[in-house]
């Protein structure tokens, strides 16, 4: 589905109603009635239900008065409260407001600060709060009246439901300024908006609802959106196809340069992790001493000792050595557990200068690159880039306060900078590519916080590029399957319990669950 940001879905509202003409009228009502038709479904019923819509005085409060009257009309009790006068409301907010009047239903005005006693009332009686105070085009701080009615809305027991997004939010940033509405329900028109998707405004919006309110799809097409949600048809029609008589030498072979004393376990889990993935040979390159314990260790993953600094991390030499490997290779990845030894660091950047394989680089790999500046100018590769926030910063010289402000465009700009495919890793995950579309994964939980996690992600992402998939493909389908092994795995051993092991093991539970629907397979 499509993201847009408000001035995107300002718009395409504009365009529906200037340029088709369709009344704006029309708009509210669809939309008023998906808010019912969803408020009602998580209600289970609203006939008797207490019903409480508290609304501002322009769209998002006339959406208000829209859902008022269905609830009216279905055996509800409604009271509804204006924070505002009712001789401010104009356009089709003023039609739908003495439409609800006309209908006998009471509409409280609250004025000031010191006048929230019918509010307060209301709220000790209503089974549900409605909140139309503010709309997806509120920036800034809710304050004085409107900020000391949002909290009294959270502070009572009714469960809330906000139309379009909760009252004070950002929708753009996901991020509010002052008081904010808690929904438990957001039911938003037409599209999701980023803030629905970002935190902390994930967290605010509860449950979301997206509803259709008759624009036509072709105006959204129009608009050129560039940002959308990656869902499981999305990630099912990446997965490779293997065919009858497949051999592993058809499927791809990776090869991983991971490693170094006391963080052996990234690169045993992003190899078996490639492996999960359907690669048909992994190798993992490491230390000389250390290999003796993952031979041990990994009966399907082939390893090969290299030379080692004194530090017992890889040596410039062990690139050289690594040749033949490369040779037959498909796809490298670099730096789960390499360290940033100098010497470590410098195989990496020479790797990156003078290899033309796809490469997915996470971890320590990042770190050596963000040592060296212009080190993409003399890259020739296809690369992946898989930085958490910390090492995006390195990557791009900035603060990680800097990079959690603007998740979606900080990703983009370092896709633009680097010419390659970058994931943001994180809540939630972004994917961006120059030219492609950028992509919001719907997988994952906040269990994938642990040690290990990241390193399962980079051997998926090579395992998929290793049968064929570009990055950018590779980079969503990786991404998704990870998210959705760590929702399998937080189902069984709980979001605090799972450990990056348990995600690894349910990677082929979460595979077979998108090859259970029907579909076709792209590479």
């Amino acid at each position: 589905m499509r993201v847009v940001t408000s001035q995107e879905m300002r718009a395409i509202d504009q365009a529906a109603i200037e340029g088709l003409g369709i009344p704006g009228l029309v708009l509210m009502e669809n939309a008023g009635r998906g808010v019912f038709i969803h408020l009602t479904d998580f209600m289970e019923g609203v006939e008797g239900l207490r019903a409480l819509v508290v609304c501002g005085k322009g769209n998002n409060g006339a959406d208000g008065f829209v859902v008022a009257r269905n609830l009216a009309n279905h055996g509800a009790v409604v009271r509804t409260i204006l924070l505002g006068k009712m001789s401010e409301v104009q356009g089709d907010a003023k039609v739908n407001m003495t439409i609800a009047k006309g209908m006998g239903l009471p509409i409280a005005e609250v004025l000031d600060e010191e006048d929230l006693a019918p509010l307060t009332d209301s709220l000790l009686e209503a089974d549900v709060v409605v909140d139309a105070i503010f709309g997806t085009g509120f920036s800034g701080k809710a304050e004085g009246l409107y900020a000391a009615a949002i909290d009294r809305m959270n502070q009572g027991d009714a469960p809330i439901v906000s139309i379009d997004c909760p009252s004070g939010l950002n929708v753009d940033t996901g991020r509010p300024e002052g008081a904010c509405i808690e929904a438990d329900l957001t039911v938003t028109m037409g599209l999701l908006k980023r803030g629905h998707l970002l935190y902390p405004g994930a967290d605010l919006c509860g449950e979301v609802a997206v509803v259709g309110i008759g624009i036509p799809a072709f105006l959204v097409e129009q608009q050129k959106i560039r940002l959308a949600t990656l869902e499981e048809n999305d990630a099912r029609l990446l997965i490779p196809q293997r065919p009858s008589d497949a051999h592993k030498g058809d499927c791809g072979a990776v090869y991983l340069l991971a490693g170094s004393v006391g963080f052996t376990g990234a690169g045993a889990m992003a190899s078996l992790s490639a492996l999960r993935a359907g690669a048909g040979l992994v190798t993992w390159g490491l230390p000389q001493s250390l290999n003796d314990a993952m031979e041990a260790k990994l009966t399907e993953v082939m390893t090969k000792p290299l030379p080692e600094t004194s530090a017992r991390s890889l040596a410039l030499k062990a690139l050289a050595e690594s040749e033949p490997l490369l040779k037959k290779a498909t796809v490298l990845a670099l730096g789960p557990g390499i360290s940033t030894h100098p010497e470590t660091v410098e195989l990496v950047q020479q790797a990156v200068s003078t290899l033309t394989l796809p490469m997915v680089i996470d971890a320590d790999g990042l770190n050596g690159l963000a040592l060296k500046k212009g080190w993409k100018k003399n890259s020739r590769s296809e690369l992946v880039l898989t930085p958490h926030p910390g090492e995006m910063a390195r990557l791009l010289g900035i603060t990680t306060e800097e990079v959690q402000k603007d998740r979606i465009g900080i990703t983009e700009r370092a896709a633009r900078e680097f010419g390659a495919t970058v994931i943001l890793k994180g809540a939630p995950t972004i994917i961006a590519q120059p030219n492609q579309d950028t992509c919001i994964n719907t997988t994952g939980n906040p269990g994938m916080a642990t040690a290990g996690s990241g390193d399962v992600l980079t051997g998926l992402i090579a395992g998929f590029m290793a049968q064929g998939l570009s990055g950018y493909s590779a980079a969503k389908l990786g991404v998704f399957v990870h998210g959705l092994a760590g929702d399998l795995a937080a189902e069984e051993k709980t979001e605090l319990g799972m450990i990056a092991g348990d995600i690894l093991d349910r990677v082929p539970e979460a595979l077979k669950r998108l090859l259970s629907e029907d579909g076709d397979h792209n590479i």
